[in-house]
């Protein structure tokens, strides 16, 4: 009989301790609890005043990012499209520290490359919207948003390709300060045809499209 009793304690103590340790450790955030933010900036043409405008919400949205949440911010030219590059792209650590000194990075990487006053030929918006969806996907965040800061005119068209089917489904795409070409002063109706068009072609691809011109109100950037 004793050695019966030994026989079925013995799970029953293993089972306690297996509880007490799964007990200790930290919690972690479920996936669907962080953020991906993807910044698209177009540099063609673009004024130094208008540079100062997305280094400030590069920073804004840095400063608002939780640990774990992930953050990429990539020039829109075609040249830089083509060949995946970013200025800086990264998954947050999930410790508070060390999520801090990487923004401190970012900001320093998004600081150095502005500074150059960067200019692209043309934007390809469509080409960084596949690539900023790819990369996303990557991060398995719960919430994925696309900036585009750009006067969301397509290089060599007026407004997004038609034919091109982009999967935003699960995507939140937001045009940020979109300035008015030359052409828009002639015909008013250009610059509302052309944010109709790409407005269209996002929510044709399953995405929630959102236009943002005054950037004192940015809530729904990050808003989670």
């Amino acid at each position: 009989m004793h050695k019966i009793k030994s026989s079925l304690a013995l799970p029953a103590l293993v089972f306690f301790a297996l509880l007490m340790l799964s007990g200790c450790r930290e919690p972690q955030p479920p996936l669907s609890h962080s953020q991906g933010i993807y910044m698209l900036l177009d540099t063609s043409d673009i004024s130094a005043f208008e540079l100062k405008k997305a280094q400030a919400l590069s920073n804004y949205i840095l400063g608002s990012l939780n640990p774990a949440d992930s953050f990429a911010v990539a020039p829109l030219g075609s040249q830089s499209v083509q060949e995946k590059t970013s200025i800086h792209q990264i998954t947050f650590a999930k410790r508070p520290s060390v999520a801090t000194n990487q923004k401190r990075v970012f900001a320093h990487k998004v600081d150095s490359f502005l500074k150059k006053r960067p200019q692209s030929p043309g934007p390809d918006i469509a080409g960084g919207l596949l690539l900023a969806v790819e990369w996303l996907s990557q991060t398995k965040a719960g919430k994925k948003k696309i900036l585009i800061f750009s006067d969301m005119k397509e290089e060599g068209s007026a407004g997004p390709p038609g034919e091109l089917q982009i999967p935003l489904q699960g995507f939140t795409v937001i045009a940020l300060n979109v300035t008015t070409l030359r052409s828009d002063n002639t015909d008013p109706r250009d610059y509302l045809d052309r944010l109709n068009g790409w407005r269209l072609q996002v929510e044709n691809g399953g995405g929630t499209w959102l236009l943002i011109n005054d950037l004192t109100r940015l809530e729904p950037v990050i808003d989670p």
